[in-house]
């Protein structure tokens, strides 16, 4: 009697349960899959270090359910942020991989304004990058040898002072951050720079491609310190590249004066003429 009061009290309590989930626990799972929430989506393809545009990303409806706790939900958010890593269409974005600002190996080139442009050369043997010594904001001299197939080693007048803004190795890492792959290096592990990258006016970046084309480029060190007085030598080079290459509306006020000066002289003279 007592095996069946327990089967009994077993069956009891097993109904109950399953009333309790059948009107309960089901519903609330239920309810739990079926709620909405807004997040924000990828719509065009992102690169890692690309600025995120409002066209590339929109916000969608989904079920609330399983999804991570930092997904981001509203456009405002990442519009105007970096992308930490490439997403792709239909991925939608975390907190994790967005940053305020691009990543420390690729800043420099999101802060070309269009006046100046990024070009890299190539540092052909050690001693060409002043020893794997050079860092973002050295002021350099580019000195070439046999420049223009003359025989004469000189330092070009557009580039007697030229900003670094970047150092990177063979491996395409910035030797002048200290990291790669996100970790520190050691010093014996640091990588020996292939590349400087320099900040130039486009006149200057057609004579750097014609030295990288035709020899070895060769950097001497100029001034490693403030941004005051790294800007001064800066702007004596701005001073020499407007002497040497005049802006249009200036040269074309200049050949008119010229043209213009024979008829004036012809002018004033033709009275004396008369007068005699």
């Amino acid at each position: 009697m007592s095996f069946f009061k327990n089967r009994t009290v077993v069956g009891v309590i097993c109904i109950v349960l399953s009333l309790l989930i059948c009107f309960a626990v089901t519903p609330l799972f239920n309810s739990g899959i079926s709620r909405k929430t807004e997040i924000v989506r990828v719509v065009k393809d992102i690169r890692a270090g690309e600025e995120i545009m409002p066209d590339k990303v929109k916000t969608v409806e989904v079920g609330g359910y399983n999804l991570p706790e930092n997904v981001v939900k509203n456009l405002s958010a990442v519009t105007g942020k970096y992308a930490c890593a490439d997403l792709a269409v239909g991925d939608y974005i975390v907190s994790s991989k967005i940053a305020d600002a691009p990543a420390a190996e690729n800043a420099y080139l999101y802060s070309l304004n269009g006046e100046k442009q990024a070009i890299s050369v190539s540092v052909k043997s050690f001693a060409d990058g002043l020893s794997g010594k050079l860092m973002s904001g050295d002021i350099v001299s580019v000195i070439a040898p046999d420049y223009k197939k003359q025989g004469a080693t000189v330092i070009p007048p557009e580039l007697r002072y030229v900003e670094v803004i970047a150092v990177t190795a063979d491996s395409g890492y910035d030797a002048n951050t200290g990291k790669q792959d996100g970790k520190d290096q050691d010093d014996d592990e640091k990588e020996l720079p292939g590349t400087v990258t320099l900040l130039v006016t486009p006149e200057q970046s057609k004579i750097l491609a014609m030295l990288e084309a035709d020899g070895t480029i060769h950097l001497s060190l100029v001034y490693r310190g403030g941004r005051e007085n790294a800007d001064k030598f800066l702007k004596a080079q701005d001073d020499a590249l407007t002497k040497l290459y005049p802006p249009e509306a200036e040269k074309f006020s200049e050949e008119k004066t010229e043209s213009e000066a024979p008829a004036d002289t012809d002018a004033s003279a033709a009275p004396e003429k008369e007068a005699e």
